[in-house]
């Protein structure tokens, strides 16, 4: 008897386990997180090319970056950028190309971080390392 009573309850778990309207409950559940976590990042690169004491920075990205909306409310795919050199104090920029001057002798650092109109981040960042001589 309790052979019986195992067979049939191993029937019903495999029965229940193979049924489409549990997978595709799973799938659609899935699919749906899946849509509302991937929020497109933009790509970004920073290259940084140094003469005397200053550096021209340029950045790469496919963000639309607004002057016309910075600080204003967010926009998907539109935004703005961040710059941190050694660390200091935060530098709002709207451009794709900035010169860095006065700067002096030694090894700098430079966050570049990607934001959207409100300054929310995108979670897109570079840091590069250069020295001026």
């Amino acid at each position: 008897m309790n052979l019986w009573y195992i067979s049939l309850l191993l029937c019903v778990l495999i029965t229940s386990g193979c049924s489409n309207q549990n997978t595709s409950t799973i799938a659609s559940v899935h699919d749906h997180s899946s849509n509302a976590d991937q929020e497109k990042k933009p790509k970004l690169e920073v290259e940084v090319k140094t003469s005397g004491k200053q550096a021209a920075v340029e950045i790469k990205t496919d963000l639309k970056i607004s002057k016309e909306h910075y600080g204003k409310e967010k926009v998907a795919g539109e935004g703005h950028i961040h710059m941190y050199l050694d660390n200091g104090e935060k530098q709002g920029v709207t451009d794709i190309t900035n010169v860095l001057t006065g700067l002096t002798p030694g090894i700098h650092t430079l966050k570049v971080s990607l934001h959207n109109n409100d300054h929310t981040p995108y979670d897109v960042q570079r840091t590069v390392e250069f020295e001026i001589k």
